[in-house]
């Protein structure tokens, strides 16, 4: 049977790992052709010098029952990402889901340090990365995704906009960062959505990437051994759910309805059905306020 996304095209940037990778992988198992990009490939590391690269999660996507393509593309530079569409253009003439999940700061910003101590160079180089590359790639793709009715533009972040409305995030950059790309989801809504697309911000709860699988020296099949380390990470979720949620979001006829707003995996799990590899449905975004900011003990009794 074809997937309900069988002749979407999607873009997927920064899908070198984590969210994006989970992302893409979802899409594909719905159906998709899949366009991966990042900075990590078979023949060059980025400065993260980690091993995943945009290969590996385009042969993940075909494998999960899509068409997967990796394409190398640096967002900060506006040149490679002009080529990325026209590539697009060329090869399906369509663009129907646009995800603006580029990041690649992990290793930039200080945990808990005032913005004049924070290293400068790092905190202004994290906002080019998480919030220009956006705007660069909103730039360039979403005449392409105008094309056609219908279009979804997912802008990836870290905290529901009523999250951090009310919370401080790790720093003066990393909060300007995140409060940046929920407000960017705002604007696209009210330049999108007179022209027949839909424009939202979503975030993963606490995922367990490949980044915060090495933290805590775990794996996927063990990663229940962490909560040694950290009890609230009980509350953590694949990347695939995230995933599941921007496929269920694509294949929503009514999409539309959702235009401007901030969204949550956990919220969209209760609405369309989908649930973590695991079966569960976990809901960071109610934990965190209800249990872990407030001291509790942790217990997901109710949140998964």
């Amino acid at each position: 049977m074809p997937g309900p996304l069988q002749g979407k095209v999607a873009l997927v940037a920064g899908a070198t790992r984590g969210a994006g990778r989970g992302i893409a992988v979802e899409l594909g198992a719905a159906g998709a052709t899949v366009y991966v990009t990042g900075r990590t490939t078979r023949a060059h590391r980025s400065e993260y010098d980690r091993p995943e690269t945009i290969e590996d999660t385009a042969d993940l996507v075909t494998e999960a029952g899509g068409h997967g393509i990796a394409v190398p593309t640096d967002h900060l530079e506006p040149d490679r990402v002009r080529a990325l569409v026209d590539r697009i253009a060329r090869e399906q003439d369509r663009l129907d889901v646009l995800v603006n999940d580029i990041w690649g700061a992990e290793h930039l910003f200080e945990w808990d340090t005032p913005v004049w101590e924070h290293d400068l160079a790092g905190g202004l180089r994290l906002l080019r990365l998480a919030v220009e590359t956006h705007a660069i790639t909103s730039h360039h793709a979403l005449p392409l995704l105008l094309r056609r009715p219908g279009g979804l533009v997912v802008e990836m972040t870290d905290g529901t906009a009523e999250y951090n409305r009310d919370t401080y995030r790790v720093n003066f950059f990393y909060d300007l960062a995140k409060a940046s790309v929920l407000r960017m989801a705002f604007a696209l809504a009210h330049e999108l959505g007179p022209r027949g697309a839909t424009a939202l911000a979503l975030t993963p709860g606490w995922m367990r990437s490949e980044l915060m699988l090495d933290h805590f020296g775990v794996t996927e099949d063990d990663w229940r051994d962490a909560l040694d380390q950290e009890p609230h990470f009980a509350i953590s979720e694949t990347p695939r759910y995230v995933g599941r949620a921007v496929a269920a979001l694509a294949a929503d006829p009514d999409v539309a309805r959702w235009n401007g707003r901030s969204l949550s995996s956990g919220a969209l799990a209760r609405v369309y059905g989908f649930t973590d590899l695991d079966g569960s449905r976990p809901d960071a975004w109610r934990y965190l306020p209800e249990v872990q900011d407030q001291g509790k003990p942790a217990d997901t009794t109710g949140y998964r």
